[in-house]
């Protein structure tokens, strides 16, 4: 970084007079602006781009005009990420993390290591492993009594649906042989009914009610170091994707408030409001109170977020066809609709005449056709109201329904990173989805062909954080970690690289309604910028995952700086 002389003020593209506060040149920059895709230098002033342009942007440089040397590095509006938990996810790096490996062996290091460094500790908590690390996803209390048999153990999966307990923590519940299971979940047993230690779904809350809160003051810590993760990954805006109480995780909100009152909240941000599904439509006043409560500064609660059914793995996710078996025979399940599909239709209608967004986990095909049901519904009801519906995972779409994203004005919110040949997908999903309906799979490049609207979202801490781990997979549907020679997951679905940086730019924006302030580089818009390492256009689509953020800008304000930025 750099100052440069005086020059003789000239106005800038906004009609003001004056020097910059914040000059970047000397590298390409990448607007996701049609009007005009390439330059090379842009100018900030008081948080909003005053030029974008190239050499002539440089007569904006005044005494006390910062200047960021680019070196041939990309420039690029800021990430935003359209479905992830924050909060959750920097309680979980703050507590007995599992996120980073699959080797049972090591999960069981870890857990020992962290009873034993906090004997304190009523519970051992955490999470984040990984359903291909045990035979059919299930690991056993057995394993767990081993290394903690004196205190109760409650370990959700990466995916949290989903928790492995020890037999201190099935005691604690009172869960054995004679428990039934839940309407919405499943309790795994052996051949005599009796609990094995892992709880699917639903079940999961029968043990994890009783697990310990967070403080407030923790729960607001785990935000702040959520969002200096986010922010090292040019993350400048996100939705969280629930904002209320559930799977005995607290609900972010107060978390939220703190920030912004204590000026911390330097992320824009958009909370969907958790939709009980255990309730009806008498929860909607309650809703509509919260978003009025919530809702200033960099905080808004404009969404509501309904979870529809499950996952694949599990055999949750709502289908249209029976799941296979392990003989490649139909069996006797089809997954779960979390919401019955009348009263869907009839709550969503709710919600959008009083402009609420509705973002829908629906991850089969059934529960996919079931939430464009209920966004048709609500456009036949109310008219084409600008309130953004949006889909998040769409592992499995039927082809009769990827046209109507665009006919119903419904976004794709894609979570891209997991378009990918690995042991979850291979062992736990493919052999009982079978041929016709494992090709359906994360339709990235149907759904962009249909005319739909990409957004993209992480899912952390269910999977990585990072924009661009995922854009690698949307460009290669191959992981990044994944070797040369692994075949390309459905390689007629993939993305080119605009477009896949157009789902985490714009179309974010888009969904997060941010889009008249962010989601490009232009002229009046808000200084929301990530300064990469290299230009990933210039180099093979295989290295794309090697890119790293090196600075993130909010409103013109630096929010990260790589130490060899």
């Amino acid at each position: 970084m750099t100052s440069a002389g005086p020059v003789t003020p000239v106005p800038d593209r906004l009609g003001r007079r004056g020097p910059a506060d914040l000059v970047l040149t000397g590298g390409p920059v990448h607007t996701v602006d049609p009007a005009r895709s390439r330059a090379t230098a842009v100018a900030v002033h008081a948080g909003r781009i005053t030029a974008v342009g190239h050499d002539e942007v440089h007569a904006l440089i005044g005494p006390d005009t910062e200047v960021v040397d680019l070196a041939g590095r990309l420039l690029l509006p800021g990430f935003q990420d359209a479905h992830v938990h924050p909060q959750g996810a920097g309680l979980e790096l703050g507590l007995c993390h599992l996120a980073d490996t699959v080797d049972p062996a090591e999960y069981l290091r870890r857990i020992r290591a962290y009873a034993v460094d906090h004997p304190d500790a009523e519970w051992v908590t955490g999470g984040g492993w990984s359903l291909e690390a045990f035979p059919g996803g299930a690991p056993t209390a057995a394993a767990l009594d081993a290394v903690v048999p004196d205190r109760p153990v409650f370990l959700p999966n990466r995916d949290h649906h989903g928790a492995w307990v020890n037999t201190r923590a099935l005691e604690r519940a009172g869960i054995d042989a004679r428990t039934p299971d839940p309407a919405d979940g499943r309790i795994e047993r052996d051949a005599d009914g009796n609990p094995t230690g892992m709880l699917r779904e639903g079940a999961v809350h029968l043990v994890g009610r009783l697990v310990p809160s967070p403080t407030p003051e923790e729960q607001l810590t785990a935000l702040l170091r959520a969002q200096a993760v986010l922010h090292s990954h040019g993350v400048t805006a996100w939705q969280d994707a629930i904002v209320g109480a559930y799977a005995n995780k607290p609900d972010p909100a107060p978390s939220y408030r703190a920030a912004r009152e204590r000026g911390l909240l330097t992320a824009r941000v958009v909370g969907a409001l958790w939709w009980d599904r255990e309730r009806g439509a008498e929860q909607i006043p309650e809703l509509v109170a919260r978003r009025e409560e919530l809702g200033a500064g960099r905080f808004r609660a404009g969404a509501v977020k309904i979870m529809q059914d499950g996952l694949a793995e599990n055999h949750t996710a709502a289908m249209l066809d029976p799941y296979l078996s392990g003989c490649g025979c139909a069996s006797g399940t089809s997954g779960i609709s979390f919401v019955e599909p009348g009263e869907l239709r009839k709550y969503v209608t709710e919600l959008d005449a009083l402009g609420f967004q509705v973002h829908f986990h629906a991850l089969g095909d059934r529960a996919v056709r079931e939430a464009l049901d209920a966004v048709e519904a609500a456009r036949d009801a109310n008219g084409h109201h600008d309130t953004r519906h949006h889909l998040a995972h769409l592992q499995v779409v039927h082809p009769d329904d990827v046209r109507r994203f665009r006919h119903l004005g419904a976004t794709a919110n894609l979570q891209m990173l997991w378009a990918a040949h690995e042991p979850q997908m291979d062992e736990l999903t493919l052999p009982f989805l079978g041929p016709e309906r494992g090709a359906r799979q994360y339709p990235f490049g149907d759904l962009l062909r249909a005319g739909a609207t990409l957004a993209a979202g992480s899912d952390w801490p269910v999977s990585s954080p990072d924009p661009l781990q995922a854009i690698h997979v949307a460009v290669n549907r191959r992981a990044p970690d994944a070797p040369r020679d692994t075949p390309a997951f459905l390689p007629g679905q993939l993305l080119d690289l605009g477009a896949a940086l157009a789902a985490h730019t714009a179309g974010s924006a888009y969904v997060n309604g941010l889009d008249a302030l962010t989601g490009s580089i232009a002229v009046g818009k808000a200084a929301d910028l990530v300064v990469l390492d290299r230009d990933p256009f210039q180099g093979p689509p295989e290295e794309i995952a090697a890119t790293r953020a090196l600075e993130t800008f909010v409103d013109g304000q630096r929010v990260f700086a790589a130490p060899d930025a």
